[in-house]
C-alpha cells in the first residue's frame, strides 16, 4: 500500500515537472528570436530617421508591423489547432529571418514598410506558436509559474537586446546590425527543428461546414485588459530614445537594462502568486506600478527618475503579462489553446500598434511628453475595466 502510494507520488511529481527537455529547447528558441527582435526595436526608429522619415512615419512603420501580426494571428491559431505546432512555428521563423535580413538592403521607406508587413506575419505566426507550445509542455497546475519562467527567456533577450542594438549601431552599419538579427532568428529555427511537438487533437464532432472564428470567447476579458497595458509599450518602444535625446538625458541603454532586470525579477514570483491566489492579487498592483511609471516618464527630469520608471514598469508589466496569458489559456477548451493564445497576442499587437500610431500623431501635433500622459490614461482604463470584470464575477458567485 505504501509503495503504491509512493509510486503515485513520484508519478505525480514527474507529471508536474516544468523543466523538461523540450521546454528548455523552446525557451532557448524563444530567447534567440526575441533577441533578434529586441535589437531592432530601439534602432529601427533611428534607421527610419536616417532614411528621411518623420515621427509620423516611425509610428506608421511600427504600427503596420503589429497590425500585420494581428491580422494573421487568427490564421496561426487555427493552423496550430488543426495542422500542428511544428509547421506554423517554422513558417513564422522563416518569414522573420527573411524580412529582418532584408532590412539590411532597404534603401527606401516604401521597401522597409513592405518588409515590416512580412516581419509582422512571421512574428504573428512564431510568437503565437511559441506560447502554445510552451502551454503544451507546462503542467496545468503550474501554468502561471511555468509561463512566468517561459517569459524569462524573452525577458533576458529584452535585457540584452535593446542596449546591444543601440551599442552596435554606434560601431557598425545598420546593414551589419540587421544581418546579425536575422542570424539570431536562424539560430531559433535550428532549435525548433529538434523540439518534440504535441500532436494535434482533432475534435470527435467535426462539422462538415467550415467555420472560421477569429477569437476564443473565453480569452477576451484578459486579452482586453492586456490591450490597455500594451498601449503604453508602443509609446516607450517607439519614442522613448528620441524623447530622452530631446531632453538631453543620457542612459537610455540603462533604461532597457533596468526595465528587463525588474521584469525578470517579477517573473520569479508573480506566476506563483497567480497560481495560488488568482489574478486579483496580480493585476491591480501591477497596473498601479505601470501608471506611476508613465507619470514619471511624462515628468522625466533626469536619468535616475527614468531608471525608477524603468523598474516600476518592469515589475508591473512582468507581473501582468504572464498572469493574463495563463488566465486566457486556463479558461479555454483543450482543443482551442492555439486560438486562445492567438486571441491573447492579437490584443497585445493591437495595443502596441494603436499606441505607436496614435502616439506618433500626438508627438507630431504636440510633444513627446503627451505620449506618457495618454499612456497613464490607458492604464486607468484597464483598472476600470478590471473592476467591472471583478464585480461581475462576484455577482455571479453570489447568485449561483
Amino acid at each position: 500500500m505504501n509503495s503504491k502510494t509512493g509510486m503515485q507520488g513520484q508519478m505525480g511529481s514527474a507529471q508536474d515537472k516544468i523543466w523538461s527537455r523540450d521546454f528548455i529547447l523552446i525557451c532557448f528558441a524563444n530567447f534567440f528570436i526575441f533577441l533578434g527582435f529586441q535589437m531592432t526595436l530601439p534602432t529601427l526608429p533611428l534607421f527610419v530617421k536616417e532614411l528621411g522619415g518623420s515621427d509620423q512615419l516611425i509610428g506608421l512603420i511600427v504600427g503596420v508591423f503589429t497590425f500585420s501580426a494581428l491580422l494573421f494571428r487568427p490564421y496561426a491559431g487555427h493552423a496550430l489547432d488543426n495542422k500542428g505546432r511544428r509547421l506554423v512555428y517554422m513558417i513564422g521563423l522563416s518569414l522573420f529571418v527573411f524580412s529582418v535580413g532584408s532590412f539590411a538592403f532597404a534603401a527606401s521607406i516604401i521597401f522597409l514598410f513592405i518588409m515590416r508587413i512580412v516581419q509582422g506575419v512571421g512574428w504573428g505566426f512564431s510568437t503565437t506558436a511559441t506560447g502554445t507550445i510552451a502551454t503544451d509542455l507546462i503542467p496545468p497546475k503550474r501554468r502561471g509559474e511555468g509561463m512566468g519562467y517561459f517569459g524569462l527567456s524573452g525577458n533576458l533577450a529584452l535585457a540584452i537586446g535593446p542596449s546591444l542594438g543601440l551599442t552596435l549601431v554606434g560601431a557598425i552599419s545598420f546593414m551589419q546590425l540587421f544581418l546579425i538579427c536575422a542570424g539570431l532568428g536562424f539560430i531559433a529555427f535550428l532549435f525548433s527543428v529538434i523540439i518534440r511537438y504535441k500532436k494535434v487533437e482533432q475534435s470527435p464532432h467535426k462539422s462538415t461546414t467550415v467555420k472560421f472564428d477569429i477569437f476564443e470567447k473565453s480569452a477576451i476579458e484578459p486579452a482586453f485588459l492586456l490591450f490597455f497595458i500594451t498601449v503604453t509599450f508602443g509609446g516607450i518602444a517607439s519614442f522613448l530614445p528620441l524623447y530622452a535625446a530631446e531632453k538631453g538625458i543620457d542612459g537610455i541603454e540603462l533604461y532597457f537594462l533596468c526595465f528587463a532586470a525588474f521584469l525578470m525579477l517579477s517573473r520569479t514570483f508573480a506566476g506563483k502568486i497567480y497560481d495560488r491566489f488568482g489574478h486579483s492579487y496580480v493585476f491591480p498592483p501591477g497596473a498601479v506600478f505601470i501608471f506611476i511609471a508613465m507619470l514619471l516618464l511624462a515628468w522625466l527630469p533626469n536619468t535616475p527618475v527614468m531608471l525608477v520608471a524603468a523598474g516600476l514598469y518592469g515589475l508591473g508589466f512582468g507581473s501582468i503579462q504572464p498572469a493574463l496569458q495563463a488566465w486566457a489559456v486556463d479558461k479555454s477548451p483543450d482543443n482551442r489553446k492555439g486560438i486562445a493564445n492567438a486571441t491573447f497576442f492579437s490584443f497585445f499587437d493591437l495595443g502596441v500598434g494603436i499606441g505607436a500610431m496614435v502616439f506618433g500623431q500626438l508627438a507630431f501635433m504636440f510633444d513627446y511628453q503627451v505620449i506618457y500622459f495618454a499612456s497613464a490614461g490607458s492604464v486607468l482604463m484597464s483598472l476600470v475595466f478590471y473592476g467591472y470584470i471583478f464585480l461581475k464575477a462576484q455577482k455571479r458567485v453570489r447568485t449561483s
